[in-house]
């Protein structure tokens, strides 16, 4: 009797335990979600990991707090999120580049983009732009094309490796010529200096770029996807004005370390699917001149796995390196 008693123990204490494991599981999330931004303020990352902060505290009812971690053209903060606990209460919001774009571009990185990460969501998607000073003198890209042509001319990128960046390059590589770039630590330095005249021109996201195109302080030129964004109609494309077949258009997406548990993934991708479906933050976006995006855990990693070949062949065709 004594030995059986001994050994129905365990079974006992297991029985005990896991209705208690069960409710610390259920509970998440039960303290602050931190979102790390892996770009300085003022970003688009930066504004969408803030939009989405403000939505996520309403719908998980705790604090989301947004943690800036810039550098390194963004691999800063996304190997500080590769190597954060797998506990659901990490995550990271970056743009394509620290995912897609950096493993062709940097010799060796500190994380490995296909391993190392968890999809969680992807956010949107936005057909960058060429937007100048107005007192640049750059008035059409056909201008952008012969000031190149001089070797003096230069663009602000939010850091190397970033699609800022690379699109920089392909304009390069297609229209022949050599456009200085000069990396920054994010968009918002890298804007902070366009408007005030120390860089004359990017390749950026609308999202901090028209604000400062509505209040008269810079100028938007072209958009780099195939087609006419939907958001800014009267802007002609990149490949209308002759460097036919020009198309980049990049996208931010949350993704956590590797490991989170595949319900709180689920609650996740649930809430930022809901986030991005309604009314009042599909205008935000739209009036950006980015567009939500929809899909499952699964669906994403089959979408990064396929962007990331793409992004690969373009980095290899334009011969970019990290500054």
């Amino acid at each position: 009797m004594k030995r059986h008693f001994l050994r129905t123990i365990p079974a006992l204490i297991a029985l005990s335990v896991s209705p208690l494991f069960a409710a610390a599981q259920a509970a998440w999330p039960a303290k602050p979600i931190t979102l790390v931004s892996p770009y300085a303020p003022g970003g688009t990352t930066d504004l969408l990991a803030r939009l989405l902060a403000s939505k996520l505290q309403g719908v998980l009812g705790q604090t989301v707090i947004v943690e800036n971690k810039g550098g390194a053209g963004g691999n800063i903060g996304t190997d500080y999120v590769s190597k954060s606990k797998p506990d659901g209460y990490t995550f990271l919001v970056a743009s394509s580049g620290p995912l897609v774009i950096a493993p062709s571009l940097y010799p060796k990185l500190p994380y490995q983009p296909n391993t190392d990460f968890t999809p969680v969501a992807p956010l949107a998607s936005a057909a960058f732009v060429i937007a100048v000073n107005p007192n640049s003198g750059l008035t059409s890209v056909k201008d952008i094309i012969a000031k190149a042509k001089t070797g003096n001319l230069a663009f602000a990128s939010a850091g190397s490796g970033t699609p800022q960046h690379i699109i920089g390059e392909m304009f390069n590589v297609q229209a022949g010529v050599k456009i200085q770039h000069i990396p920054y630590k994010g968009s918002g330095p890298a804007m902070n200096d366009l408007v005030g005249g120390q860089v004359p021109m990017t390749f950026e996201n609308p999202v901090p770029i028209m604000p400062q195109v509505k209040a008269g302080k810079l100028k938007v030129l072209a958009v780099t996807s195939a087609k006419r964004s939907a958001a800014f109609p009267d802007i002609p494309t990149v490949s209308e004005l002759g460097l036919k077949g020009f198309d980049a258009q990049p996208w931010y997406g949350v993704l956590g370390p590797a490991g989170v548990p595949a319900e709180v993934v689920d609650r996740m991708n649930k809430e930022i699917r809901t986030i991005l479906a309604s009314t009042d933050v599909k205008a935000r976006l739209f009036a950006l001149g980015a567009e939500p995006m929809d899909m499952t855990p699964l669906a994403f990693k089959t979408f990064i796995a396929a962007d990331t070949k793409k992004w690969t062949a373009v980095v290899k065709a334009s011969g970019a390196t990290v500054d």
